[in-house]
């Protein structure tokens, strides 16, 4: 494949990611607008970034996401390379010389604060709070009700979102949205956000991911200093609106201190009769390690459920996206794809979306054919099996010859640490378990130190000739067992 091609799957998998709200405006600004496409060689794309610490933090935020994006648009798997390129700049000489001190950025404190091998540090950076006027700007104009398509599996949750549009804080409120991934969620979320700002022009709407929320209140705490300052502007950018749109809740599951400034944020706008909205990838009544008191919050309003999409709501869904893009595919093609891909709404328009890829940058029109060949890894269903966090430690403690209590425990010599950090990376690669998941199996660590050591071990298996292939063995072992 030419490095051009390679130039335009890059730009293409970053459109999209922001069309399907995986990436936002603030983290593309944050971390995108300072990177660059430099080249590409065999199987691999080099980007030009101005630092380690980016280097460092796009590998462990976007690695992931990019690389299956660009697979998904090319058909070949590709590794994402970095060259720092430092910028020559005058006005930046006195940061580098006099450094801001580094603080931890860790929402509960580490008892292990003194291990190098799980521990990271990021440089501290001012709180800011976003322009009143401009708080629904993470609302996506494209999801709308009107491009959402309807079927028996979202019908009760959609007629519920017009509701609320209808007359915010007073019908449904809160309203918790809940369903698997890639059922639509976010759509739905953002399509309610941007009903009410239509409808209600002078409310001040917040749509936040679950994750964002997390991090500046992380800000805001490293800022505060004891002055209050960073933790006042948190409060008052949050509680002072009139919707707030919270997405992914789940990813609140081990965070104690954020969970009770949520709680309480939660109680001074319901108390005012603002809307409430969230979505969670569980019901709240499976939410585990987390506050009792703030389940009940959610679970004192509107619980709906998103459910798969029947065959006739797939073709629609289908057809309404390749109108959207203008595209012509017969509906025997879009009968065939939505057959073979039952699971969410998201595979549905990956497949879409790599198919359209192919046909316009190779010229081809889209027939039942190019549908077969270009979707059969799509289609082909991977072994499912029962994996759990359990499992993979035995195998991992066996190997290495260490217990599984070592691994969860707080020991930090190496001869523990490595074996645990190989079995956090192996979870990652093989399981859909969150890195907050994963850090409570191992001793209730942080989601930052599990993010740490797979970084560390992906690192490590660029070096040492000897890991990957290791690593490779004890995850067939892992799925040989069945994961039982």
């Amino acid at each position: 494949m030419s490095s051009i091609e390679y130039d335009i799957f890059w730009y293409e998998a970053i459109k999209q990611l922001r069309e399907e709200n995986i990436l936002s405006d603030q983290e593309c600004s944050m971390w995108f607008n300072n990177m660059k496409y430099s080249s590409s060689s065999e199987n691999s794309i080099i980007l030009s970034v101005p630092s380690n610490f980016y280097k460092d933090q796009i590998k462990i935020r976007y690695s992931a996401i990019l690389e299956k994006k660009i697979l998904e648009l090319s058909g070949t798997p590709i590794n994402l390379q970095f060259d720092i390129v430092q910028k020559s700049n005058t006005a930046t000489t006195k940061t580098v010389n006099s450094p801001k001190p580094k603080v931890k950025v860790i929402e509960e404190e580490s008892s292990e604060s003194s291990d190098d091998y799980e521990e990271e540090e990021v440089q501290e950076k001012e709180y800011k709070v976003v322009d009143e006027d401009r708080q629904h700007h993470q609302l996506k104009k494209e999801y709308t009700f009107e491009n959402y398509v309807i079927g028996d599996n979202n019908s009760l949750p959609t007629n519920a979102g017009k509701a609320i549009v209808n007359n915010p804080g007073k019908d449904y409120n809160p309203c918790l949205i809940y369903g698997g991934v890639g059922l639509g969620k976010t759509h739905l979320m953002q399509a309610i956000g941007n009903g009410i700002h239509q409808k209600h022009p002078d409310m001040k709407i917040v749509y936040i991911p679950a994750e964002t929320f997390i991090n500046e209140f992380i800000d805001a705490i490293g800022t505060t200093k004891g002055k209050g300052t960073g933790t006042s502007q948190f409060k008052n950018k949050y509680r002072k609106v009139d919707v707030l749109l919270v997405d992914d809740i789940h990813d609140f599951v081990g965070k104690k201190s954020t969970q009770e400034e949520l709680f309480h944020t939660f109680n001074a706008l319901y108390d005012s009769n603002k809307q409430l909205v969230f979505t969670c990838d569980r019901p709240p009544s499976e939410l585990k390690d987390f506050s009792d008191r703030l389940r009940s919050r959610f679970e004192r309003g509107l619980n709906v459920d998103l459910l798969p999409p029947d065959f006739e709501t797939r073709v629609a869904i289908l057809r309404n996206k390749a109108v959207s893009k203008k595209i012509e595919i017969s509906d025997d093609i879009l009968s065939y794809m939505a057959k073979n891909i039952t699971t969410n709404i998201r595979d549905l328009e990956a497949a879409l979306t790599k198919l359209i890829a192919y046909a316009d940058l190779v010229g081809k029109k889209i027939t039942m054919e190019v549908a077969k060949t270009q979707l059969k890894h799509v289609f082909q269903k991977p072994l499912q099996l029962n994996i759990t966090i359990d499992k993979v430690q035995k195998v991992v403690a066996e190997y290495f010859n260490v217990t599984t209590i070592d691994l969860k425990s707080k020991k930090r010599t190496k001869v523990v640490t490595f074996p645990r950090q190989v079995a956090m990376y192996i979870i990652r690669e093989i399981t859909d378990f969150s890195t907050t998941e994963i850090g409570l199996e191992f001793g209730g660590r942080d989601h930052t130190t599990v993010m740490h050591a797979c970084q560390k071990i992906e690192d490590m298996t660029t070096t040492n000739s000897t890991l990957e292939p290791t690593i490779n063995n004890l995850i067939r072992t892992v799925k040989e067992s069945g994961g039982n």
